[in-house]
């Protein structure tokens, strides 16, 4: 790697360790997190876990609302497609990464789904999030109260939870991960990135399993 790279890679870096100890609501609390990642042009450290294999060679990004009903349609009628076919079969990861902007609930709801990581649990929280999404943003469906809820019926440890909820310890986390989105020109909810080694292809809004089919199969 030449100079510049090396210093480019030490300032990202950097800026990730940043935040990292800036969203921590305690010196002792601490963030679990791959402090390099990135995928093509985008920090994804900040975003979910990867979903599927991490070495997969293509990587999908997804730019999502827990209130935007257009995500709810594709994670319900496109993404077990792709599950089945790219992420199981090890060809695909998928890494979410929060554009919470759509109303006041949705980055504390985002924020949940990292309190639910705390516990290794991420996944089926935010899974969950999207089969009890209403149609009405802000009435009432992912408030402080039902987000403990939604965490009671997985099993979660309350004491946990509730304090990490309550103190906002990733509300830093959540802004980052909307200020990724906007620095990559996306305008809305959801918004994706299809990344492999060659570069990235942007695809806005809840496309059919086809599309993504068409872009990921030369890319194989």
């Amino acid at each position: 790697m030449n100079k510049k790279g090396m210093m480019i890679g030490v300032i990202v870096v950097a800026i990730i360790a940043g935040i990292v100890a800036s969203v921590s609501s305690s010196p002792t609390e601490t963030v679990n997190l791959d402090m390099g990642r990135t995928h093509g042009t985008i920090i994804t450290a900040m975003g979910s876990p990867i979903l599927g294999n991490p070495d997969a060679p293509i990587t999908i990004v997804e730019f999502g609302d827990y209130q935007c009903h257009q995500c709810y349609n594709w994670f319900h009628n496109t993404k077990p497609a792709i599950e089945q076919q790219y992420i199981e079969t090890g060809k695909v990861n998928l890494v979410f990464v929060d554009l919470a902007f759509l109303g006041k609930d949705s980055p504390i709801a985002a924020q949940a789904s990292y309190c639910a990581e705390d516990q290794k649990m991420y996944w089926e929280y935010h899974d969950l999030l999207y089969t009890s999404q209403e149609s009405k943003i802000d009435n009432g469906w992912a408030n402080s109260e039902r987000l403990k809820a939604f965490a009671f019926s997985l099993g979660l440890d309350m004491d946990l939870f509730e304090s990490c909820l309550d103190s906002g310890k990733y509300s830093k986390r959540v802004s980052f991960n909307t200020q990724q989105a906007k620095e990559h020109g996306v305008r809305g909810t959801p918004g994706f990135f299809i990344v492999n080694s060659d570069g990235q292809q942007q695809i806005s809004g809840a496309q059919p399993f086809s599309v993504f089919k068409q872009i990921l199969d030369p890319m194989i």
